[in-house]
């Protein structure tokens, strides 16, 4: 007997705010039901960290009765010091046997007491250089941060069936919107208000992750301090291209290239190190991805083409229930929900 795929509403709990996606899959395709976002007041998560639990609740309780949600299992991404992702090579084992050993594997490569963390890993591929060996993606977090997510989605009433990581659930999202050339090696840089996750992936396969804690509040912070307003109209202003301010141009021109710059760090790295080839493209998502001409900044920058991730560009939705224009404006702010609402209990 097959029972019906439970519906997972993906959840992506943001320094800034919460953003609420779910999907249904019919027939390979997805159709979104629902979508919501919600500010958070400031200072309620710190580094990843659950400061103020209370108002996280409240804003995740206030998003499932506004939107009429009635499933009860979520999905939801952490990401920054609390998450270690390391690409390893391993003797070729089943996977049962690598499930008896990974802790033991995994002992050397994290710089915690491994009773302290959760490992999942995925057998990626075999060796290139040695065929007795295989390539293993680790992942690892600190389980009390965990176990803070748990209690706060089992206070709003959800049970929590899945922890992603950021930059993955983002991968998600393009994967289900974009067919690049198998060959292509692609950037995936995600922007949230104080936290970047970069993303390398070539073929389904990610190759390089790195989080920088930097992020979009950097525009904000210099916005609020020039021109005396609060973060809510900073964030109004730091996306408007239209202003001839040149207090504000060289506020984001001085932040657009402070966080080009990272990117070319980061990116430089990989290509010095890796043997997969160079980077053709850059997808940036996240709310900082929408400040005024940070596009065509990376993409001087990194002499590379740079486009914003539309994580609705495959996605079904009913034009009469969700305004077209609304979501080209909030998809940035999405990305991350949309690939966690696309999981499923079970998944790799």
């Amino acid at each position: 007997m097959f029972l019906p795929e439970k519906d997972v509403v993906g959840i992506d709990i943001g320094s800034s705010s919460i953003k609420l996606i779910q999907l249904k899959s019919q027939k390979g395709m997805y159709q979104l039901q629902n979508v919501g976002l919600i500010p958070l007041p400031a200072e309620a998560i710190v580094d990843n960290t659950l400061m103020d639990s209370a108002s996280v609740v409240e804003g995740v309780k206030t998003l499932l009765a506004s939107l009429k949600i009635t499933a009860k299992e979520a999905a939801c991404s952490i990401s920054g010091n609390s998450v270690i992702i390391r690409k390893i090579s391993l003797p070729v084992m089943p996977t049962e046997e690598l499930e008896e050993q990974i802790h033991w594997e995994a002992e050397q490569y994290i710089p915690f007491d491994i009773n302290d963390v959760n490992i999942d890993f995925q057998i990626i591929a075999p060796d290139d250089i040695d065929s007795s060996k295989m390539n293993v993606l680790l992942v690892a977090s600190k389980k009390d941060i965990i176990n803070d997510y748990l209690a706060v989605f089992t206070e709003a009433g959800l049970k929590l069936t899945i922890v992603d990581v950021d930059s993955f659930a983002v991968q998600n999202a393009f994967e289900l919107n974009y067919d690049p050339d198998p060959d292509n090696v692609i950037a995936l840089v995600n922007i949230g208000a104080s936290v970047m996750n970069m993303n390398i992936v070539k073929d389904g396969i990610s190759l390089f992750t790195r989080d920088v804690q930097l992020g979009g509040s950097l525009y904000n912070e210099e916005i609020q301090k020039h021109f005396g307003v609060n973060n809510e109209e900073a964030e109004r202003i730091k996306v408007s291209e239209s202003s001839t301010d040149n207090r504000l141009k060289d506020i984001l021109t001085r932040a657009n290239d402070t966080l080009a710059i990272e990117m070319r760090r980061s990116l430089d790295f990989y290509n010095s190190t890796a043997g997969e080839g160079k980077i053709s493209k850059v997808y940036l998502s996240g709310g900082g991805a929408k400040s005024a001409m940070l596009a065509e900044t990376v993409s001087q920058k990194l002499a590379i083409p740079v486009e914003i991730l539309n994580p609705f560009a495959k996605v079904k939705f009913d034009e009469k229930q969700f305004d077209p224009d609304y979501l080209k404006e909030i998809s940035p702010l999405v990305t991350v929900a949309v690939g966690l609402a696309t999981r499923r209990l079970g998944d790799k």
